[in-house]
């Protein structure tokens, strides 16, 4: 009877299952396994309720059986009974702690009550049972992703050895590879599954919104206009996504007026969905429309901070710092103890791009890119990377820096090289440009790697930098959280520049310092500057960075789509028009606008230029 059975259940019969089932019942009234048959054949005919039963009358009288405990679980899961669910994973895991299964189905539903840190945990448990598994790591990095937390990048290194993922499993790879900055790599999965799946609608939206992250504008537009009609009977949620995705591409090719048209007809697509106001906060600041601009992200900010808040609570802990890299600093007598070490020149080391977001970095690092004799990679945070491996061996970063060795600081060089190597394909003849603003708050590590490295800090008006800044969606927990209000990122600044000045006095790193108002003034000037300091000969292709980042295609930057304009004056003084927000940050910023010599004193409250 019992094979009878498993050869109607595998060959997809289960109002045979259950006859069967029920056959056996009648003989064998307490066989769990029969039982176990009669409940899988209802739920397979769609009649749960009655399966329900069966799996709770399982896990009543079999106690210590977790397998009951999980299939139970499961069917709540899918009534519907979220808590009773996640209770009976809860006992069906205590029963069996090393359960891969079950752990991922507790993670999965905590995925899905967006319990972000708590699915971070249980599936990270799943992780360590099967580290192999590809569906259990795409579902971890969902939830390190949601919290934050850098594991997400590295769950999912392995990628291009996964060859046999369903559909569902390939579009959410594709959509996690896009959030963690790797459109390349999702637009390679959305076309793979598109190939072999032509009529999957939520790959095809997905690749509509790479395709504009890649600046393939026309073949953004021309994929929706595709779904469009290959699919007249779209759901709301589909259409307000294509709705969303216009307004990019009319913000994007200068329709403003449009853009702002189509967002505010749509509104959010759901009620987290802060993106929709930092995309209208930038049409209103287009046209000109500074305080709905104004209102539209205290929205947005309002929105992320109420999210941030679960997935990554520790960052509102009382006595969290704004940037935790920047709260200790290296006095004079621990740097004498230091040991003398051995490093590579100037040239053997990166050239490294610093200074706080949006003042320019992004424009230095596609200028340089554009040199043949040098090559940029995407901005990483790979000095973070290094500091908690360094943690984990108990050497805390800038404190213990000291007690690394010759041995340490090669091998830790290498594994930056290991790093870098991991995002492009080095041109081993090309000198590295490292671009990330806020390494500025490494340089005693990178110091004690790059003794003779060469700095480049990116400088701009401190209010330009703040209103910059508030008007972008960070992915990036620590600076999203900084620009909870225009008093925080103006501590967060000075925050930060206290932190290179201490330690620029101290390493005394060879630095040029790239004043964003000067690079606009007279870009020739400036990039030969810039080329004489790093031993460039021609500055010329320096000046070509637009159509080099237009060839580019994917840039990993809030500033993506400003870099692929020529240099223009438009980023001057737009701090003015925005004096009324900026006012409470303004005493905060004050020691740094007179440390760099920038003045407040010919603002127009009326400016609107």
């Amino acid at each position: 009877m019992i094979n009878d059975i498993l050869s109607a259940l595998q060959s997809g019969r289960p109002a045979e299952v259950e006859r069967l089932s029920r056959a056996a019942l009648a003989e064998r009234p307490d066989d769990p396994d029969l039982a176990l048959f009669l409940a899988i054949g209802l739920q397979q005919q769609g009649r749960l309720a009655e399966a329900l039963e069966v799996y709770a009358a399982l896990a009543q009288k079999h106690p210590d059986d977790s397998l009951h405990w999980g299939n139970y679980a499961t069917a709540l899961r899918e009534a519907g009974r979220v808590q009773e669910a996640e209770n009976a994973y809860l006992r069906s895991i205590a029963l069996a702690p090393d359960n891969e299964e079950q752990l991922t189905n507790l993670g999965l539903l905590q995925l899905e009550r967006k319990d972000y840190p708590a699915a971070r945990d249980t599936l990270l448990r799943a992780h360590a049972l099967d580290p192999a598994a590809p569906a259990v790591r795409i579902h971890a990095a969902r939830a390190c992703s949601a919290c934050r937390d850098s594991r997400a990048e590295e769950l999912l290194r392995p990628w291009r050895d996964w060859t046999s993922l369903d559909d569902p499993l390939q579009l959410e790879l594709a959509d996690l590879q896009l959030v963690l900055g790797e459109a390349n790599i999702a637009r390679v999965l959305l076309e793979e599954l598109l190939e072999r799946s032509p009529g999957h609608l939520p790959a095809r939206l997905l690749l509509a919104a790479v395709y504009e992250r890649v600046n393939d504008l026309d073949g953004s537009a021309a994929l929706l206009d595709q779904v469009e009609r290959n699919h007249p009977a779209l759901d709301a949620e589909a259409q307000l996504e294509i709705v969303h995705q216009r307004a990019k591409l009319a913000l994007r090719r200068g329709q403003t007026g449009q853009a702002r048209r189509l967002l505010e007809q749509a509104g959010p697509r759901t009620a987290d969905d802060y993106a929709h106001f930092f995309s209208l906060a930038e049409a209103c600041d287009k046209l000109r429309d500074y305080p709905g601009a104004i209102a539209a992200l205290h929205e947005a900010h309002a929105r992320q901070i109420e999210e941030l808040k679960r997935n990554a609570p520790r960052r509102f802990d009382p006595a969290a710092p704004v940037l935790p890299a920047a709260v200790e600093r290296i006095g004079a007598e621990e740097f004498r103890r230091w040991p003398v070490l051995q490093g590579p020149d100037s040239t053997s080391s990166p050239v490294f791009i610093v200074g706080y977001p949006r003042s320019g970095t992004t424009l230095l690092e596609l200028m340089l890119d554009a040199h043949p004799a040098l090559q940029s990679m995407d901005e990483r945070p790979f000095f973070t990377i290094l500091s908690d491996q360094l943690a984990d061996h108990g050497i805390t970063v800038p404190q213990d820096l000291h007690k690394l060795d010759q041995h340490a600081c090669d091998e830790l060089r290498k594994g930056y090289v290991s790093l870098v190597c991991s995002k492009i394909q080095r041109r081993w003849s090309a000198q590295l440009v490292d671009k990330n603003p806020l390494n500025m708050l490494w340089l005693p590590l990178i110091h004690r790697l790059f003794l003779e490295a060469k700095f480049i800090l990116a400088l701009r008006h401190p209010c330009d930098v703040l209103v910059s800044n508030y008007m972008q969606n960070f992915r990036a927990a620590v600076l999203a959280v900084a620009c909870a209000s225009m008093e925080k990122l103006a501590t967060a600044y000075v925050t930060a520049m206290e932190c290179w000045l201490h330690d620029v006095a101290l390493f005394q790193p060879n630095v040029f310092v790239s004043r964003y108002e000067d690079l606009v003034a007279d870009p020739a000037a400036q990039t030969r500057r810039i080329a004489d300091f790093l031993g460039l000969e021609d500055a010329t292709p320096l000046l070509h960075f637009d159509r080099h980042a237009r060839d580019k295609g994917f840039i990993a930057t809030p500033s993506y789509a400003q870099v692929t304009q020529p240099v223009n004056r438009k980023g001057l003084d737009r701090w003015k028009r925005y004096r009324e927000a900026l006012a409470p940050a303004l005493p905060i910023l004050d020691p740094m606008l007179r440390h760099w010599g920038y003045s407040v004193a010919d603002a127009d409250e009326s400016a609107g230029g």
